[in-house]
C-alpha cells in the first residue's frame, strides 16, 4: 500500500446520470455516503453488496476508510457509480489490483443511457396505435 503525502486517494465513477466521487484512505473500514452511514444510504442488501464489490474482490474491506459523494440518477445507478469510483481509487492506490479489478469488470464504464424522446412519439419508441380507417 503506497500512499502519497495526501492521505486521500480519489476515484470518480459514473453510471447513467449518476456521478460518484470516492475518497479512500488507510483506516478501519468505515464507509460514509453523503455524510450518512453506508447502510442507511443504500437501502437494500443487493445495492450495498454491489457498491462494495471492489473491496470484497481485493480483500481490503477493513483496510480503508471510504468517503463518497454521489449525486444524480437513482439509488441503483448511484451504487453502480460508487462501485466504479471505488475500483478506480483502489487501482490508483495499489496498481497490483488493476488486473483483478479489470477482469471483474469493475473498471469498465457502463455506457447505457436513457434514449431520448423522438418528435411525434409518446416516448423514445412508443408510437400511437396505427389506424387503417
Amino acid at each position: 500500500m503506497v500512499l502519497s503525502s495526501d492521505p486521500y486517494v480519489w476515484g470518480t465513477g459514473r453510471r447513467k446520470t449518476s456521478v460518484a466521487r470516492v475518497r479512500i484512505k488507510a483506516g478501519t473500514g468505515n464507509i460514509t455516503v453523503n455524510k450518512k452511514p453506508f447502510d442507511d444510504y443504500f437501502d437494500t442488501v443487493d445495492m450495498r453488496k454491489h457498491a462494495r464489490e471492489p473491496l470484497i474482490a481485493t480483500e481490503t474491506e477493513q483496510r480503508y476508510d471510504v468517503f463518497i459523494n454521489v449525486k444524480g440518477g437513482g439509488k441503483s445507478s448511484q451504487a453502480g457509480a460508487v462501485r466504479m469510483g471505488l475500483a478506480r481509487a483502489l487501482t490508483t492506490d495499489n496498481n497490483a489490483f488493476e488486473g483483478l479489478l479489470r477482469d471483474g469488470g469493475y473498471l469498465t464504464r457502463d455506457s447505457r443511457m436513457v434514449e431520448r424522446k423522438k418528435p411525434g412519439l409518446h416516448k423514445a419508441r412508443k408510437a400511437s396505435q396505427y389506424s387503417k380507417r
